[in-house]
């Protein structure tokens, strides 16, 4: 009777680790910020709305297989939504832009493209508008962001980090400036 009983456990305790997860791992499009700024500034460029495409707004990181698929990563998410953490990451590279005027954007995400060891893209078109003057000018760009990539999901979101520092200082650059043109891509 012993050795039916060991059989068992042994059967159970196989059993139970194939059965292990991964644990999840958060990741944020925050970067670390190395420098000290003020975090108690108002930015004078507010965010109206942020729309990314519904094949990525979810909280699992996305990322593109060969030509034309897609993988949901179910043990690689983001920390908060991905419309979230565009919101946060933007309004933390924008908080001591300081134009000369109070301007609001709003963002349309077209792509949102994570490659494992190749690159992380983010193609968007964005509205820019003057706040609380009676010039309402308005101007609508849309910029083309590509970062290489290692092959790592870390490197990927780094990747990502860095396209969302281009496109502020693209909306810094056009808040900016006295005349009312989209700048040219960085």
């Amino acid at each position: 009777m012993a050795f039916p009983l060991k059989i068992t456990l042994v059967t159970a305790l196989l059993l139970l680790t194939a059965c292990r997860s991964d644990p999840i791992q958060f990741h944020t499009l925050i970067p670390t910020q190395l420098g000290s700024h003020s975090k108690s500034a108002v930015a004078d460029i507010q965010i109206e709305a942020i729309s990314v495409p519904p094949q990525v707004d979810r909280p699992q990181i996305v990322i593109r297989q060969g030509n034309s698929g897609l993988a949901i990563l179910e043990t690689q998410w983001w920390a908060a939504t991905l419309v979230d953490e565009l919101s946060s990451a933007l309004k933390d590279q924008l908080v001591n832009s300081n134009p000369q005027r109070k301007m609001s954007v709003r963002l349309d995400v077209q792509r949102f493209d994570s490659i494992p060891g190749q690159y992380g893209l983010i193609d968007v078109k964005w509205r820019l508008r003057n706040l609380g003057e009676s010039d309402n000018s308005l101007i609508t760009c849309r910029s083309t962001l590509q970062t290489p990539s290692g092959p790592a999901i870390d490197d990927l979101v780094a990747a990502q980090q860095n396209n969302v520092r281009r496109l502020a200082a693209l909306i810094t650059q056009a808040a900016g400036a006295a005349q009312r043109v989209c700048p040219a891509t960085q």
